[in-house]
Formats: structure tokens, sequence, C-alpha cells
């Protein structure tokens, strides 16, 4: 009993991470170890995008690791490059947690059309100058 409340203590302790906008893992591990990718090749996938906020909301976000997790305080998850959070992972993944890079960018291009082309919807964006911005 004692064994199980301390391990149920440290996985909450891991898992109850606070929001870190530059996070590279968070305390969660939903998509495995760290994997880093080039950022620049991952945003030129997608050109209807500035590439520069792109570049610089991913790097923040996720410091190019693209199995990036973070556990939120409201229980939500966040993972990938562009880091998805788990609310939209049933609109944009099938309900799966997007930790490659081609499903994390489907997701991204997703949620950045529903901030009506722009990346309003990032948290990272003021520090990137692109809340407004596409």
């Amino acid at each position: 009993m004692k064994v199980l409340l301390t391990l149920a203590a440290v996985c909450f302790c891991l898992c109850a991470a606070e929001y870190n906008e530059s996070a590279v893992i968070g305390g969660c591990t939903t998509c495995g170890a760290a994997a880093t990718t080039n950022i620049a090749s991952a945003c030129a996938q997608y050109t209807s995008w500035s590439q520069s906020c792109c570049q610089c909301i991913a790097q923040h976000e996720s410091s190019g690791n693209y199995h990036a997790c973070n556990s939120n305080t409201n229980g939500s998850t966040d993972v990938g490059l562009w880091q998805i959070n788990s609310m939209n992972w049933a609109s944009c993944n099938s309900g799966k947690p997007p930790c490659d890079i081609a499903s994390n960018l489907n997701c991204a291009k997703m949620v950045w059309k529903w901030g009506g082309d722009t990346w309003t919807y990032w948290s990272t964006c003021s520090v990137c100058g692109c809340c407004n911005s596409a």
C-alpha cells in the first residue's frame, strides 16, 4: 500500500506540471521519448502561413521536439511540435494524440484555420508577435 501511494504521488507530481510556454516535456510521456526535427522544414510543409511565425511558435512551444508533451493544470494535455491540446484531438486526429509530425501538422493547420488563419489560439503567439498574423 505504501508503495502504491508513493507511486501515485510521483505520478501526480510528474503529470501535474503547470503550463509553461517554453515547456519541452512538461512532465508527461504521451508521445514517448524526445525526438527533435528541423522546425523550418516542418513549417515549410504548409505554405499558407507565415514561415517566421510558424517557426517561432514551434520553437517556443516544443523547441523542435515533436514528442513534446505538457500536462496542463486544467487536466488537458498538449503534444507535439505545435503543442496541440487534447480538447482538439477528436476534431483533428480521430481522438488520438497527434504525436508524429504529419498528424501534428494537420492539427496545427486546423487550429490555425479555426483562429481565422492566425496564431491566436497559441499561448505563445504574443511572444512571437503573431497573434493576428497569418
